[in-house]
Order: C-alpha cells, then sequence, then structure tokens
C-alpha cells in the first residue's frame, strides 16, 4: 500500500505545480526519479519518447508509463489519478470562480506572474531533452548547498552526432521537403525508431 500512496503523493505534486502543459512535467519526473530511485534520466527519456508516440497527454502518458514500470496496471491507475486530480479540483473551483473573478487585477496579475514561470519551466525542461539526446553532457544535482546544477562528459565527446544527424534530417523533412511536411508526425516517429534500431543509435 505505501507504493501506492507514494505514486499517488508525488503524481499530485507533480499535477498540481506543473503549470504549463505536459513538458513542464519533466523537471518534477527528473527529481522524483531521482528521490525515489524508480528510474533513471536515461530511463525518462525513453518514457517521454514513448509518451510522445502515443495518443494522449504527454503528461497523464508519463504518469501512467512511470506507474506501470513502478507498480503494474494498478500503479499506472494510481499514478494516473494522482497526475489528473489537481487539475479536476482547480478546473471545477475556476469554474465556479472565474465569472466572478475574471476582470479582478489581482487574478490577472496572478496569471501574468505564472506565464513566464511556465515557459521557464518547459524551457528548462527542453535544455535538459536536448542534453541528453543530442550531446553526451550529463546534468547532475547541484552540491551540498549549491542552487545550480553541475554538467559532466562521459567521456565520448560532446555531440552526439548520430542524433544531431537525425534530428537535421527530420528537421529538414518535416519542415522543407514539400512531398514530406505534411505527413502525419507519427510516420516520422515510427521510421526514426526504425533507423534506431537499424542503426544502434544511443550506444546499444
Amino acid at each position: 500500500m505505501t507504493i501506492f500512496l507514494r505514486l499517488f503523493y508525488e503524481f499530485f505534486k507533480t499535477g498540481l505545480f506543473a503549470v504549463g502543459g505536459g513538458m513542464a512535467t519533466l523537471p518534477f519526473l527528473k527529481d522524483i526519479g531521482e528521490s525515489t530511485g524508480w528510474y533513471t534520466y536515461t530511463d525518462l527519456m525513453n518514457m517521454l519518447a514513448v509518451s510522445e508516440s502515443t495518443p494522449g497527454p504527454i503528461g497523464i502518458n508519463m504518469a501512467t508509463y512511470v506507474g506501470f514500470t513502478v507498480a503494474g496496471v494498478p500503479g499506472a491507475i494510481i499514478a494516473t489519478l494522482g497526475e489528473v486530480t489537481p487539475s479536476i479540483i482547480v478546473i471545477l473551483i475556476i469554474a465556479v470562480m472565474l465569472k466572478k473573478f475574471r476582470d479582478n487585477k489581482y487574478v490577472d496579475r496572478a496569471f501574468y506572474g505564472l506565464r513566464p514561470a511556465s515557459t521557464g519551466l518547459i524551457g528548462a525542461a527542453c535544455v535538459t531533452v536536448i542534453l541528453e539526446v543530442l550531446t553526451y553532457v550529463t546534468v547532475l544535482k547541484p552540491e551540498a548547498g549549491g542552487l545550480l546544477n553541475r554538467f559532466s562528459l562521459n567521456g565520448a565527446g560532446i555531440f552526439n552526432w548520430q542524433g544531431l544527424l537525425l534530428a537535421a534530417i527530420l528537421l529538414v523533412f518535416t519542415n522543407w521537403v514539400k512531398p514530406t511536411k505534411n505527413l502525419h508526425p507519427i510516420l516520422f516517429i515510427g521510421i526514426s525508431a526504425v533507423v534506431g534500431i537499424a542503426f544502434h543509435f544511443g550506444g546499444v
């Protein structure tokens, strides 16, 4: 029972404070992995790839994936409930109060402050994903008493040239090549998976 309570608690916090959408949950998910040992940061990137490739909101997909990894189907259900419960509570409160407080200057200022906060969370998530996937730079937690993350190299150089090449090719084909730019994203995800298997991307 303890593991289910912990899953609900961790994802309740994530759902409550991850303002800005699914990508904004990544810093919280990284912290969960570090504090619980349920998964590594590499595992988290794999979860992100699967969650982006499957239907549904990425934050909920990630919660379901982590819950299943930790405690099977019951864990997936509990983690997903933990993720969505804050949103349900907040949206019900907002639905009741928004009409009354729509023009309140303090509410307007609060949302003005939340926008850059959510932008920063999403930006931080993007940076960590780029470092993990396209470089060999590892982001480490701050030293005791420190505020800033530390970085280290794994000895294979700085850039993951295979990942950079694949990202560049996908960028070209999805933006500037007319026959392919309007194809469904799932096709590019599938092709990337095949390429990764064929050329052993990721050093497996």
